[in-house]
């Protein structure tokens, strides 16, 4: 049996379909906090609840005896990050070792782990997983704490464990009415409401955007692979793009040409992008997805579920510098 944390999300759904169809029994654990439950295969079972409820999660591997964890579920807002400190402990820390805890307590044969390349900071470009992590915003400290962590538990206790760092993936079944994360998703959702492509800076910073075909099936099926265990993967596309070109490649594939809004910079890490030889090395691939074309059909499936509200968040904790944009 499989335990899917995040299964009814973007990444983890596509996740469990992959295990699915390589014939395991899968457990989707998520609270609907950021997916939604038409994403959940019909073959894997839902369970609404969250990684934060210890009682819940025992109960679970108890019940289930759990050989694989994929753990994904987290709330990925790195910007917001720094103005909901302990939301983002409680969920993407505290929450994490809820798992980790269990895991080692029932025999869990591996844990695989959705970091983030916000563990690197603002460090040497491109960025391998031989540099020292140096992050900037508290969901990066938060990933980090959780790879160090189970690389304790490892040497303590022998769970196996394997990390991924995705960065920037985007893809169907993306929350596109997020306001605070996901900027290929902000801008579809801004242009099917008619609105203005909201940009913070002047839209020169970079990123290598990943399609999630290109990631999720390579987090399912790294349980296969005995080299893989107890070590590090970046995991993503090749070649960096300002938010800028991304405007304009989001305009064509939604067809349509709307105007920029800049808005005030954001402090944040200006450039980052990866490399994947380690991944490369450690997993046979095809070639990744151009950006053009994932956005592409992104651009399609978007067109067809409709525009979605943007919410609120409701408990934002300092206010301090809080980004105007994020007030209204």
């Amino acid at each position: 049996m499989t335990l899917v944390t995040g299964g009814a999300g973007f990444i983890g759904s596509h996740v469990v379909d992959e295990l699915l169809r390589m014939r395991h029994r899968v457990v989707v654990l998520d609270d609907l906090s950021g997916g939604f439950q038409e994403n959940v295969n019909p073959a894997a079972t839902f369970v609404g609840g969250s990684i934060t409820d210890n009682a819940l999660i025992q109960a679970l591997f108890e019940r289930h005896r759990f050989e694989y964890v994929f753990h994904l579920a987290a709330y990925a807002a790195e910007g917001l990050s720094h103005f909901i400190k302990r939301f983002n402990y409680e969920n993407n820390l505290i929450g994490s070792v809820n798992l980790i805890n269990a895991a080692v307590n029932h025999g869990t044969k591996c844990f695989v782990f959705s970091s983030s390349i916000a563990v690197y900071g603002e460090n040497q470009l491109p960025m391998t997983e031989a540099l020292i992590p140096r992050p900037e915003d508290s969901y990066g400290i938060a990933k980090r704490a959780v790879e160090e962590e189970l690389a304790a538990s490892r040497r303590l206790f022998g769970l196996d464990y394997i990390i991924f760092r995705p960065h920037n993936v985007y893809g169907e079944r993306q929350n596109i009415g997020d306001k605070y994360r996901n900027v290929i998703g902000i801008f579809m959702n801004q242009i099917m409401q008619g609105q203005p492509l909201t940009v913070f800076g002047d839209g020169t910073q970079t990123r290598a955007f990943s399609y999630v075909a290109d990631v999720a099936p390579y987090i399912a099926r790294s349980i296969e692979s005995a080299a893989a265990y107890g070590e590090i993967f970046n995991v993503g596309a090749d070649t960096p793009y300002s938010i800028n070109e991304l405007a304009e490649e989001v305009m064509r594939a939604m067809g349509v040409s709307v105007p920029i809004r800049y808005l005030a910079e954001r402090k944040e890490v200006k450039h980052a992008y990866c490399s994947h030889e380690k991944f490369a090395e450690a997993f046979p691939h095809r070639d990744p997805t151009p950006l053009a074309e994932g956005v592409r059909r992104m651009a399609r499936w978007a067109r067809q579920a409709g525009p979605r509200r943007s919410q609120e968040f409701a408990d934002i904790e300092i206010t301090k510098n809080l980004p105007a944009a994020w007030t209204s």
